[in-house]
C-alpha cells in the first residue's frame, strides 16, 4: 500500500499504526470469522484515500486511512476447476510507464468493460496484452497471470505495468522451496500454446486454474481440472495460512 501511496504523493502509513489496525478490526469482529475447516475466511481490505475539500488535481491536503473486513465463504464449494479465459485485443487495462502497477481504482476501472464483454462472451476473466506492442502477456484483469511449462516451470510476467501481488510473490517461494525452478520474465503470447498449466492468483481465490485461453479466434486447452503442480503449490501456500505447514518465511501475523 505504501508503494502505492508514495507514487500518489500522500502520506505513508507507518507500519506498526498498519498492523495494529488489522489487529483492532480483526478482534471487533472476530464473531465474524469463519470456523476453521469451513474453507472461509475474513478478507481484509485496507483503503488510502483522499478526503480533503479540493477540486484540482493536486495532492489532497487530507487523507483517510481505514480497513474493512468481510467473511468469505469457501471460493471453491466443487474443487479447483478451471474456468476459460479470453484475451482482450481490443483494450489495454493499463498505459505504457503509466500506473499499471500501483494499486489504484483507476486500474480496476479500466478493466471493467473489458471484463463485462468478455462474461457476456462466456469468458469469465480476461487476460491483458502489454499495452505497448500487444505482444507480451501483461496480467487477468484482477490477477496475476502464471504458468507451469512442460518442463516443470513456474513463469509468471515481468511488466511495469501489472501489479507485483504478493500472492504471486508468495508463490514463487514456494515453488523454489518445493525445488521448482522460477522464471520472471517477458511471455509472448506465442507461448500460450507450449504450456502445460496456466492459472490466475490473487488474494481471494490464491489461484484459479485457466482451462483455456481463446486468442484471436483460436482456442488453447489446458484441461479442466487443476494441474498437479498448481494444486500442490495452491495446497501449500493454503496450508501455510491455515497453520497446517510450517511457515518458514515469517509470513503469518498472530492475533
Amino acid at each position: 500500500m505504501n508503494r502505492t501511496v508514495h507514487q500518489l504523493l500522500g502520506p505513508e502509513v507507518p507500519e506498526e499504526m498498519f498492523l495494529d489496525a488489522v489487529r483492532r478490526v480483526v478482534l471487533d469482529n472476530i464473531d465474524y470469522v469463519p470456523p476453521y475447516g469451513s474453507g472461509g475466511s475474513l478478507y481484509i481490505r485496507p483503503l488510502h484515500i483522499g478526503t480533503g475539500p479540493q477540486i484540482g488535481v493536486a495532492p489532497a491536503d487530507r487523507y483517510d486511512f481505514l480497513i474493512m473486513v468481510m467473511p468469505v465463504g469457501k471460493y471453491y464449494k466443487e474443487g479447483l476447476k478451471g474456468v476459460p479465459a479470453l484475451v482482450c485485443e481490443d483494450f489495454d487495462r493499463a498505459a505504457p510507464k503509466g500506473m499499471g502497477q500501483f494499486k489504484v481504482a483507476g486500474n480496476y476501472g479500466a478493466s471493467l468493460m473489458p471484463a463485462k464483454l468478455a462474461k457476456q462472451a462466456g469468458y469469465p476473466i480476461p487476460l491483458f496484452l502489454d499495452p505497448r506492442e500487444h505482444k507480451y502477456i501483461d496480467e487477468f484483469g484482477t490477477s496475476n497471470f502464471l504458468a507451469i511449462t512442460k518442463d516443470g516451470k513456474y513463469v509468471t510476467s515481468d511488466s511495469p505495468s501489472i501489479l507485483p501481488s504478493v500472492t504471486n510473490k508468495s508463490l514463487m517461494q514456494v515453488a523454489k522451496d518445493l525445488g521448482y525452478p522460477v522464471e520472471k520474465r517477458k511471455i509472448e503470447a506465442t507461448e500460450l500454446e507450449n504450456f502445460a498449466e496456466v492459472d490466475a492468483c490473487g488474494t481471494a481465490v490464491v489461484i484459479t486454474p485457466i482451462s483455456s485461453i481463446t486468442i484471436g479466434g483460436k482456442v488453447i486447452n489446458y484441461g479442466h481440472e487443476c494441474g498437479p503442480v498448481s494444486k500442490k503449490l495452491y495446497d501449500t501456500l493454503t496450508g501455510i495460512q491455515y497453520g497446517e505447514i510450517e511457515d518458514k518465511h515469517n509470513w503469518l501475523f498472530e492475533i
